[in-house]
């Protein structure tokens, strides 16, 4: 049997997800007339108390569009040296909206409220770019699935606030810290000026994010994803799976969040690990001490064994847990480790 536990984009739709793509009513989305986009866009929308809502086929693309909505070239954002838009969307940031980052160096892709206004650059000061917006990440990839403490989203908030700022977030993983902080989406709807949420990770649609904020930066959006070739014509089967997902896999998530820390006390247990980060969500980040093993020889002992995780650079490993990991394939993966 394969592992796969790469990513959790991985996943396949389910029976219950499929039935509900092929029996989708739909129609030209370019047009605002496809049913069922229609459909996800209202539910998300009012699930994070927001005016407005946009269909989106990458979290990349959301994020990107959300940027050059707040931005204008030249200016700079706010972002942890961690954070996805950054490290992770093919250099978007300059290519699409002409803007740079301020990289905080932040905890496990988490920075304070002080290192945000410390960042900011003087608006009167012409020399440096115009800082415009703060971008989070919740919960951080690079920083093995942690989740922001929300008291400190909020001072961030209070920060953007004073100083004029646009507050965006990078929620692609946000649902799995919804569900272990027993936070709900009205509280980030209340704080953000916009949000992207992500269907095809932890809620196992093949394809999709949602860009949430007010009517006017969503008619905004629905402009500059044109521009960026975003535009999909009967896109409601896909827009089908994500309502299928927000109304039967939110709280499955716990299952993930507990496979995950299984296989990290399996990890603490070998003598050749070095580190295991700790881990709150689905995704397991630690190191090999590679006087005894390299990290590549690592991997390599486990694609073996038709397992097969995936390489973060600089010694770091990765394992993300998901909906289709089942739990046969989680007891074999514990003995694997225990044996190899």
């Amino acid at each position: 049997m394969e592992i796969n536990l790469i990513s959790d984009t991985v996943t396949k739709p389910s029976k219950g997800m499929l039935d509900a793509m092929f029996s989708a009513e739909v129609g030209d989305d370019v047009f605002k007339a496809d049913p069922s986009v229609n459909a996800l866009e209202v539910k998300t929308a009012k699930l994070f108390g927001k005016e407005a809502a946009l269909y989106f086929p990458s979290g990349t693309m959301t994020n990107q569009t959300a940027i050059k909505l707040h931005t204008d070239p030249g200016d700079q954002l706010i972002c942890d040296k961690y954070a996805h838009v950054y490290n992770y969307e093919g250099g978007g940031v300059s290519f699409n909206s002409g803007v740079s980052c301020k990289l905080v160096d932040g905890h496990r892709g988490m920075m304070t409220a002080a290192q945000v206004e410390a960042a900011i650059n003087p608006p009167d000061f012409y020399h440096s770019p115009l800082t415009s917006l703060v971008c989070i990440e919740n919960t951080t990839n690079k920083g093995g699935g942690a989740c922001w403490d929300f008291e400190e989203l909020k001072a961030i908030k209070a920060i953007c606030t004073k100083h004029g700022l646009a507050y965006h977030l990078d929620g692609a993983r946000l649902w799995n810290a919804l569900v272990v902080k027993q936070e709900t989406p009205i509280q980030y709807g209340e704080l953000f000026d916009t949000i992207s949420v992500c269907f095809s990770k932890g809620l196992g649609c093949p394809v999709g994010s949602v860009l949430v904020g007010s009517k006017k930066a969503i008619d905004k959006a629905l402009r500059i994803r044109k521009v960026f070739g975003g535009g999909m014509r009967q896109a409601g089967y896909l827009a089908a799976a994500a309502i299928f997902a927000l109304e039967h896999n939110l709280q499955r998530l716990v299952k993930d969040h507990k496979k995950a820390q299984e296989i990290g006390v399996g990890l603490q247990s070998l003598g050749y690990i070095k580190k295991v980060e700790p881990i709150e969500t689905n995704i397991i980040i630690f190191e090999i001490d590679e006087s005894k093993l390299s990290a590549d020889e690592f991997v390599r002992k486990l694609e073996d064994k038709n397992v097969h995780i995936i390489g973060m650079g600089q010694g770091k490993l990765r394992i993300v847990t998901h909906m289709d990991y089942t739990d046969d394939m989680h007891n074999d993966f514990l003995g694997i480790l225990q044996r190899l």
